[in-house]
């Protein structure tokens, strides 16, 4: 099996357990109350949301078009799955935060940061050693510890997002 069909495979499975997942929690609390983001958001969310919008999602995007315009599959290899899973990731936040109005939406990063991780360390595992890559190579490692703070954020602002009451 070719590394473009394998991958096509981890990721279509990926999709469709985490939205199988989202779906039967979603339906299991069908009847709690309509979830909504805490206002107002913190003013260090805005820096570390940008942050997130250009390391994470616009330097891969500038480090394809490289990719097609230099020809190195390898990387059009690693860095489509990765922007296609990101792209999905935030449609399910979309879905589940603005259509729904579910709680499910805490639960969304917790999925598919650990995958995303998963994506650019075996990203990393792809290039060969032999190609003239080693700053894709760092884009992937930047990233994997850009996505890492994200998730530990994502973890210390739960009792936030979930409005417990801090004493």
């Amino acid at each position: 099996m070719s590394t473009e069909v394998y991958l096509l495979f981890e990721n279509l499975l990926f999709f469709a357990i985490a939205t199988s997942f989202f779906a039967l929690v979603g339906w299991a609390w069908r009847h709690s109350k309509p979830f909504y983001l805490p206002e107002p958001l913190p003013e260090w969310f805005k820096i570390w949301f940008g942050t997130v919008q250009v390391v994470g999602l616009l330097l891969p995007i500038a480090a394809l078009l490289w990719g097609i315009w230099q020809g190195y599959t390898s990387v059009l290899t690693i860095l489509i799955p990765y922007l296609v899973m990101l792209g999905l990731q935030i449609l399910s936040e979309i879905v589940t935060l603005k259509y729904f109005h579910t709680v499910v939406w805490v639960m969304v990063p917790y999925l598919y940061l650990p995958y995303r991780i998963w994506q650019l360390y075996e990203g990393m595992l792809l290039l060969s050693p032999t190609d003239d890559l080693l700053w894709i190579k760092n884009l992937l490692l930047v990233n994997i510890v850009l996505w890492t703070l994200n998730y530990a954020l994502d973890l210390s602002q739960l009792p936030r997002l979930l409005r417990w009451e801090s004493e």
